[in-house]
Formats: C-alpha cells, structure tokens, sequence
C-alpha cells in the first residue's frame, strides 16, 4: 500500500514500475530523518542534522556513466566523452532493476531542476535510502505542496545502491552504474551510495536539453549586487577550485553555488541546495556554510565525528578528503529567493593550478576566454573521484566534462554568443599553488583572491594597470590596493626564476597538446588566441 504526505496522481505503478513494498511519497525533512535512523542509514547530530557516510564510494565514478546510443542520440552526444550503452542492454539493465526492487520500501521525491518556469525540468527520483530523499530534497527545487498531486515527471531516475550490474549482461563496465536513456526518460544508478550521483545525473539531463532551446548549462556558482539583480557573476570551475566559497559572498546576493543556465532572459539556478565541501571548513573563514553543519535537516556526509558529542572533526579525512555538507540555499541568509539573477557582468574562470604558474588573476578578451572554457584547465583534488588521492593537472572542457553529453563546442560557442551580446567582462582565476608547484608551494591566500574579486566584481580593477603574460597572452594586473604586489607576478614567487620558466613552459606545452582536438571546430580568432 502506497503512504506518504502527499500521494501524486501519478503513482510508479502507472510508469510501469510495480510490485514494491511501501512507497513514501514526498515525505518531508522531519519524517525523513526519522525514517532513516530507523533504517539504521546515519546519526542525528548536532541541531539535527543528518550524518552519514557512503560505504565504499566517497566520489563519483565517471568511468561508469554510460548513455543509450540511439537514433535521436547518435549524432547530438559526444561520444568520445560519453560511453555508449546499446537499448537492449539497457532494457535488460532496467528489468533486473526493477525486478530486484520487488517487496523493497522505496522513497518518492517529485522535484523540479531550474528556477526558471519556462525552462524547468520535472524530476521523479526514486530512492532505495531515506537520506538519499532528503539530499535530493536539498539539491533540486520544491514544489508547492499543492502542485505535487498533479506532478508528472519529464524524467525518473532510480537510485538503488543495493543492486549489482553485470558488465557482461548489461553493457556497462563493473557492477556499478549511472545509465542514461533520453528516449525512455530515465536514469538508472546502481551499486554506488555515494549522493552526488543524484545531483549530478540531472545536471546532465539539463545540460543536453538546455542547448538544444538556446540556454547555456553551467557548471557554475552565481551571485549579484544586493538590490541590482542585473550585476550578475558567474564562477566556473570544478570541485575545488572555490565555486562554493567564492560565491558565498556576504557582501552579494548567492543565486547558487554549482550549475546554473544562461537564457535569453538572465541567469538562473538549477538547484534549491548547495553542496560544499567541508575538509577545513572554520567558522571564521567561512561563517555561513560553517554554521550549515548543525543546522536542521542538513546531510553531513562522511565526517568523522565524535560518537558521545557528535562534534564534527574538519580536519580528519581519514573517511576522504571530499567530505561534504548539503543544505537548502535558505540556509544562506543573503541567499536569493527566486534564484533568478541578470545577464553575467562578470565571468569569473576558476581554475586550481598545482603547476604554480598561472597567476592569481588575469583579464581574458572574447577569444581567450573561449580558449580557456574550451581548455578547462585545473588540477582534479583528493576525492571527489575515486582514485584521486592528491591533486593531479587535468584538462575537464567548459570545467566540467563529465557532464556534458554534447560536444564542447556547443557549449562554447553558446557562451561566445552570449558574452558577445550582453558584454560580460571574462576573468581567470587561480586559486592554486603559488610560489612553487604542488608540494613546494604553497595555496593561494583566500583573502588575496578574495580581494581581487572584490575588485573585480565592483569595476575598480579594471581601472588598474595591466601587463601582458609573456606566457599565455592574458592581462595580468601590476598592482591591486590590499594584494602583496609580489603575488600577482608568479614568477617573482618562485626562489628560483629558471625553474619557474622551465614549469610555466611545460604547462604550455600541456594547453597547446590539449587544444589540438578544437582546433577543427574553432573561428580564427579563438585560433590566434591559442598558445
């Protein structure tokens, strides 16, 4: 018998989906953490929330994502990116699934991705684990309660950590699974606890419709001008490299903090929640995301705690170095309530470069900063991907590659055209090593990059002097009011000028090899612009 707060119309018996045990739909966060220490799931803890940990994967596990090639997929994905799942293999794929759910209790969450109604996408996810409701619960955007009897999924992901594929039966590569069928409008995701597979599984779904009606999908945070929705900045980059931090300016609205689109009418947020890492996270650096890890409902996800006080230790990554802390953007109190934002003012690139040698900050023009999109340039850290153990120099095309179902291209020429009409000013921003590589050097300051945002963002560093990088062709500025001076010429931080020269060169190399494979689908001008 199906029992839940709100029973949709829709039940999963009339998508085919039957023989279940109970079925909770749209339980709300009180009931969900309850249902989930009753399950044995996780710990109350602190100002309740929900700690938890993800058993074997504490990342995600790209290289077993696998996209159904068919008629309508075979010439929109990008193949070389994505692997190809035949429709057989992923039918016999969703039998077993479902036939291994039969007499199980699964959780229900009818869910929206996008905070523009024009451009919303309907999301059924159905999930084995009770927290895994209430971090997608946090992640996606809630619909009015009254609107959920009416709700019909544009697509259904089913998430069952309990089943194992079979490579050989199912066409995929080990006995864990993320498949995607655009025809049937589904995802299945299988043998993996780990919950940003959830998130992420949509954010692709978006980012293969979104392009095909003129919006750009971004991997991106975003936030605006208190009271001026229309100074908007957007900040790509992959995990790690400051998305999350970065945006969460108290001095600026947050729109949110990690996938946004781009529309003929402004910005807007994919998500309702934020996902931040929390390896050394202080409440005096980071004071709003800090007190988000005693706040009610959110999911602290594998933390090592004290078992009698629950206090959460931020420095032990004994469990992994991607430990995380999802919470609902309300959490943030200079969050936006809309999630709506202008066209960007400013485009901040962020990248994480264990090389040491780009600088803290550098103006791109038009042409370059399609170039360093395309390029995507930064170093992948400790455990947001299995395997990953210490930060490794990666090359991830729009900042983000693994979720991106289309060529690079129609990412890139999307936001050529979109800062060619709406004139965003296009920063890259290092918040890597500096003064020696990875293991000699040191991180960036926050403060340093802060300051310089600040600049940024509020127009007065675009008034300063700029040199040009004798090795990438970018503007660098000579002096900035609050930065150490010495800081924003990498080279002068280095002990040894000649090793600097020699890293600087062999990061150039790295681009130029990487950039080989754009060079057929790319204008002149982002041509010249390349190394």
């Amino acid at each position: 018998m199906d029992h839940g707060r709100v029973n949709p119309t829709m039940k999963l018996e009339d998508q085919g989906i039957s023989g279940l045990g109970q079925v909770y739909y749209n339980y709300l966060e009180p009931d969900l953490i309850a249902e989930a220490i009753k399950r044995g799931e996780g710990t109350l803890g602190k100002g309740g929330a929900m700690l938890v940990t993800t058993g074997k994967f504490t990342g995600r596990s790209p290289k077993d994502k696998h996209v159904v090639r068919s008629a309508s997929t075979e010439s929109t994905i990008w193949w070389e990116n994505n692997t190809a799942m035949e429709p057989d293999a992923f039918d016999r794929l969703y039998d077993d699934m479902t036939e291994h759910m039969k007499g199980r209790e699964y959780f229900v969450q009818d869910l929206v991705g996008g905070a523009d109604p024009q451009l919303q996408l309907d999301v059924r996810m159905v999930t084995e684990l009770a927290w895994h409701s209430l971090f997608i619960r946090h992640m996606l955007r809630r619909p009015a309660r009254e609107d959920l009897m009416s709700f019909a999924p544009d697509f259904t992901i089913i998430n069952c950590p309990t089943f194992k594929a079979d490579p050989e039966k199912h066409g995929c590569r080990s006995d864990t699974v993320i498949a995607i069928n655009f025809d049937r409008k589904m995802i299945l995701i299988g043998g993996t606890e780990y919950a940003g597979e959830n998130k992420k599984s949509v954010f692709t779904l978006l980012n293969y419709i979104l392009p095909g009606k003129g919006v750009m999908a971004m991997h991106c945070s975003a936030n605006h001008a208190i009271g001026n929705p229309v100074d908007t900045a957007v900040f790509f980059g992959l995990s790690g490299t400051g998305k999350t931090t970065l945006s969460a300016d108290p001095g600026r609205v947050l729109i949110g903090d990690d996938e946004h689109g781009w529309s003929d009418r402004g910005t807007f947020n994919f998500e309702g929640g934020c996902y931040a890492k929390t390896i050394n996270l202080n409440a005096e650096a980071e004071p709003e995301i800090f007190a988000t890890t005693s706040k009610f409902g959110t999911v602290i996800e594998n933390m090592v705690f004290d078992p009698e006080t629950k206090e959460l230790d931020f420095e032990d990554d004994s469990l992994t170095a991607n430990m995380r802390c999802a919470y609902p953007l309300e959490y943030i109190s200079n969050a936006s309530e809309s999630a709506l934002g202008g066209h960007p003012k400013n485009i901040i690139m962020l990248t994480c470069d264990a090389f040491g040698v780009l600088p803290p900050i550098a103006r791109l023009t038009p042409a370059q900063a399609m170039y360093h999109f395309l390029s995507g340039f930064t170093s992948k850290v400790a455990g947001t991907e299995r395997g990953v153990t210490e930060p490794e120099p990666t090359f991830s095309t729009c900042f983000g590659a693994p979720f991106m179902p289309r060529r690079p291209e129609a990412y890139g020429n999307l936001l050529r055209q979109k800062i060619a009409s709406h004139g965003a000013t296009c920063w890259l921003v290092n918040t890597g090593w500096t003064g020696g590589a990875y293991g000699t050097g040191s991180r960036m300051p926050i403060k340093a990059t802060r300051a310089l945002l600040t600049a940024a963002l509020d127009g007065s560093l675009s008034e300063a002097t700029f040199r040009k990088d004798p090795n990438f062709g970018f503007e660098v500025p000579v002096t900035v009011d609050g930065v150490d001076s010495k800081l924003l010429d990498p080279r002068a931080t280095w002990g040894d000028a000649a090793a600097y020269d020699a890293q600087a060169q062999k990061l150039v190399e790295m681009f130029s090899d990487n950039f080989e494979q754009y060079l057929p689908f790319i204008d002149e001008d982002v041509r010249a612009a390349a190394i």
